[in-house]
C-alpha cells in the first residue's frame, strides 16, 4: 500500500486497509509519498521484495500513471488499485499500455445504470456542452434537488428549519429512485462501481455493489 499523505489519499488508504484486513487480506507493507512525486523507484524496489498481489494507491491519477508505469518497468506484476482519484481517462495517457489491469472504485453507479441517467445527460449536454460533464455531475444535481425539496417543505432557506426535513425526504432522483438517508446522514443503499482499464486506456465496469 502507498498513499500520498493528503487528506484524501491517506483517508482512502486507511479505509481500504481496514476493510481488506477485516476480510482476511494481509497487508505486507505500507509506504508513503507525496502528491507531487514522479519517481517511485525506491518505494517500488522495497515493495517488490514482498511480492504483493495488489498494490493499493491512495492518491490521484497524476501520480498513479507514472507509478504503474514504473511498476511494470521493475517487473512488478501486482494489480494497481485505487479509489476514484485514479479513475480518470487521463490515467491511460500518463501510464501508456501499463494502464492495463489497473482497477479503481468510484462511489455511485455508472450513468447507464442510473434510472434517469441517459435522459438527464442529454439535457445536461444540450444546456452546458458535453465537455462540462464530470463523474459526479448527476449526484450534484440530485443533491441540489434534495436541498431544494427540503427548503420547499420547510418553507424556509434557514438550515435550522430545512435540514430536519432531509432526514425524512423521499425523492426520486436521476441517480437512484427513492433517495433517502439514515439518521446519521448516510445515503441508504449507496452503491460503489468497480472498473478496470484496458491497454488502450478504456475503462470498463467490472461490478456495481
Amino acid at each position: 500500500m502507498i498513499d500520498d499523505r493528503t487528506a484524501y489519499g491517506q483517508g482512502v488508504a486507511d479505509v481500504f486497509a481496514k476493510t481488506a484486513q477485516k476480510d482476511g487480506m494481509k497487508l505486507v507493507d505500507r509506504e508513503y509519498t507525496n502528491d507531487k512525486a514522479t519517481d517511485f523507484s525506491a518505494i517500488l524496489t522495497k515493495i517488490k521484495a514482498s511480492q504483493p498481489d495488489i498494490i493499493f494507491y491512495g492518491g490521484m491519477y497524476p501520480q498513479a500513471g507514472p507509478l504503474v508505469r514504473q511498476m511494470r518497468q521493475l517487473g512488478i506484476k501486482a494489480t494497481l488499485m485505487g479509489g476514484d482519484g485514479i479513475c480518470a481517462p487521463e490515467l491511460g495517457k500518463l501510464a501508456g499500455e501499463a494502464v492495463a489491469g489497473v482497477t479503481c472504485a468510484e462511489g455511485g453507479s455508472p450513468l447507464s445504470q442510473m434510472p434517469g441517467g441517459e435522459a438527464w445527460k442529454k439535457r445536461y449536454d444540450a444546456e452546458f456542452g458535453a465537455s462540462a460533464f464530470q463523474l459526479y455531475s448527476p449526484y450534484s444535481y440530485d443533491g441540489t434537488m434534495v436541498l431544494a425539496h427540503a427548503m420547499m417543505k420547510a418553507k424556509s432557506v434557514d438550515p435550522k428549519k430545512y435540514l430536519p426535513f432531509i432526514q425524512n425526504i423521499d425523492y426520486n432522483g436521476v441517480t437512484k429512485k427513492d433517495i433517502h438517508f439514515t439518521k446519521t446522514g448516510e445515503l441508504v443503499d449507496a452503491t460503489i462501481t468497480i472498473s478496470t482499464f484496458d491497454k488502450d486506456g478504456k475503462k470498463s465496469v467490472v461490478a456495481v455493489q
